[in-house]
């Protein structure tokens, strides 16, 4: 079991001391979340009841790839990936630039987590379809690993191209996402796939089946694919080793939304010490006995 460090909803100036303790406490990863601007969306947010964002105009979002760089030059061993970087949303020559020249900077540390997204404003702003989104998502993924990989290709009205840099081993692709088509598309495009919603144990046996069947439809199966699951259980090892026998490979926590009074307390909510005690916790109580 991987433990993933959910670091959304951060205030910018806090992912480099985040990093060098996620590192130091045993995370394998920590991912962070893409939005490009605040607004009075239309859109329906798909995980609340309301259909309302969780956050406000002052919610730091930054960009994805310019803070995993900062991170990277602070790390030797953290990976970094995003959940879910929004592809679709930018043309297939921005994605591909940005993601391999992180993943060259970091040293192959980088895991590209991505989905279509849910906002249309941010499509409507980038000038890119919002309804062909999931179609043009199956089209890029192919594209962009042989651009990865230092190959070139052919695409309509352009003479054949690479890119340059070029990371030195292959960057894995998880598909995120709850619904039908996205397990659909991460059993048939990815490396591996991310839950977004945080599921029960009920819950996420029912998505695992189906994510079962989408990966036999496809001629391949649970093993070397990576499921990585938010789960609705209270930190503990033992429980964690259940869900590893399910076939989660990795889980994604944030323990500072899990603080005692007493912590909350003495660090105040929402700052970095506070981060920082509940991670050194859940690492010495979860991760150290795994």
């Amino acid at each position: 079991m991987r433990f993933w460090l959910g670091a959304s909803f951060v205030d910018t100036g806090q992912f480099v001391e985040l990093a060098r303790a996620a590192e130091r406490c045993g995370f394998d990863t920590l991912t962070l979340s893409d939005h490009l601007f605040y607004a009075d969306f239309a859109s329906p947010y798909p995980y609340s009841k309301s259909g309302r964002p969780r956050w406000d105009a002052g919610t730091h979002w930054p960009d994805v790839w310019v803070t995993i760089g900062a991170m990277a030059a602070v790390t030797t061993t953290l990976r970094f990936s995003p959940n879910v970087y929004i592809a679709p949303a930018r043309d297939l020559f921005t994605v591909a630039k940005q993601v391999s020249t992180a993943a060259v900077l970091s040293g192959d540390r980088v895991t590209f987590g991505v989905g279509v997204g849910w906002c249309k404003e941010e499509f409507v702003g980038t000038g890119q379809d919002f309804h062909t989104r999931g179609r043009r998502l199956d089209g890029m993924l192919p594209v962009l690993r042989s651009l990865w990989a230092g190959e070139t290709v052919a695409l309509d009205g352009l003479p054949p191209l690479s890119i340059s840099p070029t990371p030195a081993r292959p960057i894995p692709v998880y598909v995120g996402g709850d619904s039908e088509a996205a397990l659909r598309r991460a059993a048939r495009l990815g490396d591996g796939w991310i839950g977004n919603r945080i599921y029960t144990e009920e819950q996420f046996d029912e998505v695992l089946e189906a994510l079962r069947g989408h990966l036999d439809a496809n001629g391949r199966s649970l093993d070397g694919f990576e499921v990585i699951a938010p789960l609705a259980v209270l930190p503990d090892a033992d429980t964690y080793r259940r869900f590893e026998a399910k076939g989660v490979t990795g889980t994604m926590a944030a323990p500072w939304w899990l603080a005692t009074p007493e912590e909350k307390s003495r660090y105040g909510e929402g700052t970095l010490e506070l981060k920082l005690a509940t991670m050194e916790r859940f690492a010495e109580e979860v991760i150290g006995k795994m």
